[in-house]
């Protein structure tokens, strides 16, 4: 069992949470982000304060998952987030370019924060972000949003996976039921070959949504969003968890969850 750390069950201010990517699973994400905001409010918790980089505007292809019409030529994570401040009430922050190396020295600390979920389709860019999550970490000491935990998304047509990360070891309660489990493994760490043979990816744009839908499934993107933050869920309001993932193939209607071991 995985036990959630004390500053994120019981936080002074809003949990800092990084949303790298806000395309077709990214944009559902936020939703379910503002969910599971508005629902820990009601119990008292300060919710989470959500900080979204994408540089990307919205495109015809966009349109249907995720997007309206009358949004293409909009920068995304403008776009989103502005619908979620005015929704919720929230005071969620915009970023119009990608989460890279040279993000700390644009914006300072205010890129630090306990969650980094990553929503990118291209595997060498969720490399470099978990590089840039272990380096920040080493240097972040006590600071109240040092990186904590990844929770990464990837998708095909049909199947995808979530897997949720620590950034090192979370300290754990004595536990008399369970054996805690301090740490959970990086993408890189556990799936560095499969990873490796991925480097072919297919970069050409999508003119419109039945091409998009060749690449993604109509449903993939919204079912991994919500599966995926569900874990996130669990570890606030459970405030442990004996599940750091999945696999899901919507094709067979299959889902096979990774345990904590």
């Amino acid at each position: 069992m995985h036990f959630t750390p004390a500053g994120l069950l019981q936080p002074t201010n809003p949990v800092r949470v990084n949303l790298i990517g806000c395309g077709g699973t990214g944009s559902r994400v936020l939703d379910e982000l503002a969910r599971i905001h508005y629902a820990l409010l009601s119990f008292g918790h300060p919710g989470m304060s959500v900080y979204v980089f994408d540089e990307d505007t919205v495109s015809a292809a966009n349109v249907g998952r995720g997007f309206l019409k009358g949004e293409i030529g909009l920068n995304k994570a403008g776009l989103l987030v502005n619908n979620i401040n005015r929704s919720m009430g929230t005071d969620w922050k915009a970023f119009d370019f990608s989460f890279g190396y040279d993000t700390l020295s644009r914006i300072g600390y205010r890129a630090l924060a306990s969650v980094t979920i990553t929503c990118v389709d291209k595997v060498r860019p969720r490399l470099e972000i978990i590089d840039i999550l272990k380096d920040i970490r080493g240097k972040a000491g006590h600071h109240a949003h040092q990186p904590l935990y990844h929770l990464d998304f990837g998708n095909s047509q049909y199947t995808g996976q979530v897997i949720l990360s620590t950034v090192g070891e979370i300290e754990q309660p004595a536990s008399k039921k369970y054996r805690p489990v301090a740490t959970l493994p990086l993408l890189t760490d556990e799936y560095r070959e499969l990873l490796a043979q991925s480097t072919q990816e297919d970069d050409s744009p999508s003119c419109s949504l039945p091409v998009a839908l060749t690449k993604q499934d109509l449903f993939i993107n919204p079912s991994l969003a919500t599966l995926g933050t569900s874990l996130l869920w669990k570890l606030f309001r459970q405030g442990m968890s004996d599940v750091r993932g999945f696999f899901l193939n919507l094709a067979t209607y299959r889902l096979q969850p990774l345990m904590v071991d």
